[in-house]
């Protein structure tokens, strides 16, 4: 299946799922905790989350799927082609009303990122990539930036990201910490240069950075693990050793001084 019919594919589902979230945000959503540390859920994730893997794996009986609301299989690592699917990233920015949220959809072929989309549907942005193709918000293509040094750089991360003991000597570079709730949302601000970098050194699940990893690479970033390493997806189990996304030249720097 070319990435262009599935980069469509992504797009309508993810429109589609926009509407049914805006029609639970700010309505006071039935809301639970799962336990075990996995942060809240709403029934607004489970209703997208419905929707996406019935009509996605209508349209494509032959992809696996993996997704933050469906149980895992240990069966779609037999897959050579799946769903990466967050129904809604940034559920507690969702919670809060604030339109910080995000559907992630990708679809990964062995291994790889080959089409992706993230829709902000508060917010009305729709960040879309194939694996041939440019990085564009809605519909006009973006690029990050061409920082190539920490000093004043933009980085979005959590504070503990820049505690000493995660930097080299106890130097941590002098960049200017930003923060947004979604993963998926700050890979894409990369992607647009609205930001400089992003970085998150705890274990990712892979729906979390699928699709924006691919549009923030399109975009002319470069996108690894905490320690440099290229991403895979559809792995066992499905986590990132962390994220880093930055312009090459500030991507090298910021690598090199972090504590592998």
């Amino acid at each position: 299946m070319p990435a262009s019919d599935d980069l469509a594919l992504l797009t309508e589902a993810a429109r589609a799922a926009g509407q049914i979230a805006l029609s639970y945000w700010r309505q006071s959503p039935k809301t639970w905790d799962k336990g075990g540390g996995a942060g809240p859920v709403t029934e607004a994730d489970l209703a997208v989350n419905r929707m996406l893997e019935a009509e996605l794996r209508a349209a494509r009986p032959d992809y696996g799927w993996l997704s933050e609301e469906t149980p895992d299989s240990d069966l779609r690592l037999n897959d050579e082609r799946l769903f990466i699917i967050d129904p809604i990233d940034g559920t507690r920015a969702f919670i809060d009303g604030t339109p910080d949220f995000a559907h992630s959809l990708a679809v990964a072929e062995k291994g790889w990122v080959t089409a992706a989309v993230v829709y902000l549907p508060a917010q009305d942005r729709l960040y879309s990539a194939g694996i041939d193709t440019v990085s564009t918000l809605n519909g006009r293509p973006i690029s990050a930036s061409a920082a190539d040094r920490p000093e004043g750089a933009t980085l979005l991360t959590t504070r503990p990201n820049l505690a000493p003991e995660h930097w080299q000597g106890g130097n941590v570079p002098p960049v200017r910490r930003m923060f947004r709730s979604s993963i998926a949302w700050r890979l894409c601000l990369v992607a647009e240069g609205a930001f400089d970098a992003m970085l998150t050194l705890k274990p990712t699940w892979e729906w979390d950075a699928a699709a924006g990893t691919l549009i923030a690479a399109q975009a002319g970033a470069l996108v690894t693990d905490r320690r440099g390493a290229p991403l895979r997806f559809n792995c066992a189990p499905p986590r990132l050793d962390g994220c880093l996304a930055a312009a090459p030249g500030l991507h090298r720097a910021l690598a090199g001084q972090l504590l592998r």
